[in-house]
């Protein structure tokens, strides 16, 4: 689909009803989730996922104002793709076995786990197990809440658990005491917390494993081999350290080792 020589660019389809011609690169990304990937009040976008979007796409050939970034939700990741409305999702995506029959992979780029952020002054929770007597906020919809659950019991989710429309809405009930910790992925949970310094503790206990991977048309070998090359290269030049560093803030330190690189 997206080729980085020049000369094939003529070969590069136009991305469906997303208003983009040939010479865009368009990747989805989510647009309300601090660190990741964020909308700005100007309209501009920021976050990991953004920087590794961007990283790309200058590797494959793009210049800045060719990248063009398009709102992906968790429920449209895969119809995104395969219906060509974009050129690549960049969108914390995590790599599993079931997605891999509909689109293909490049990465990981980013290795992380469910985990728990907790007030900064609370030293009472210290893994998933301190979770069984505590007040736990979620988000709704999303298979974080839904592990807990799992492991405490429908009796734990009646008593103890939360839920809301989105994890920005637990940090309030967290500062104000309401609950006792929010859990989700580690990286979701660092990207909201660094926006209040001083505030937050992340336990740095993750309990699941989440590979973010770059979603891409399913049997598009060139252009997987050709972003995992750019995903390598930005770990070794070290601009993916940088880019934790500038969006995770005091909680990148959980986050220093880039993951290999999977060739299926």
């Amino acid at each position: 689909m997206v080729i980085a020589a020049a000369a094939a660019m003529a070969g590069l389809t136009a991305c469906g009803d997303g208003g983009s011609g040939s010479d865009k690169f368009v990747v989805g990304i989510k647009v309300d989730q601090p660190g990741l990937g964020q909308k700005q009040p100007d309209g501009s976008f920021k976050g990991f996922d953004v920087d590794v979007a961007r990283y790309v796409a200058k590797e494959l050939g793009y210049a800045d104002d060719k990248i063009e970034f398009k709102e992906a939700i968790s429920a449209n990741r895969e119809s995104f793709i395969q219906q060509g409305q974009v050129n690549a999702v960049i969108a914390t995506y995590s790599i599993t076995d079931d997605r891999k029959k509909k689109v293909s992979f490049a990465g990981p780029y980013l290795v992380t786990g469910q985990d728990i952020l907790t007030r900064a002054d609370d030293t009472t929770i210290s893994s998933v197990e301190d979770l069984k007597t505590k007040k736990v906020c979620g988000a709704q919809g999303s298979s974080s809440p839904a592990r807990l659950v799992e492991k405490f019991g429908d009796e734990w989710k009646s008593q103890f658990l939360t839920e809301q429309q989105g994890y920005g809405a637990c940090l309030p009930l967290l500062e104000n005491k309401q609950v006792d910790a929010i859990s989700t992925d580690a990286t979701i949970l660092a990207g909201f917390a660094a926006q209040s310094p001083g505030k937050f503790r992340l336990v740095g206990q993750p309990f699941s494993e989440e590979k973010y991977g770059i979603g891409l048309k399913l049997e598009d070998k060139e252009t997987r081999e050709k972003v995992n090359a750019a995903v390598e290269k930005m770990f070794q030049d070290g601009s993916w350290k940088k880019a934790v560093d500038a969006n995770f803030g005091e909680f990148g330190k959980f986050f220093t080792t880039p993951p290999a690189v999977d060739r299926y």
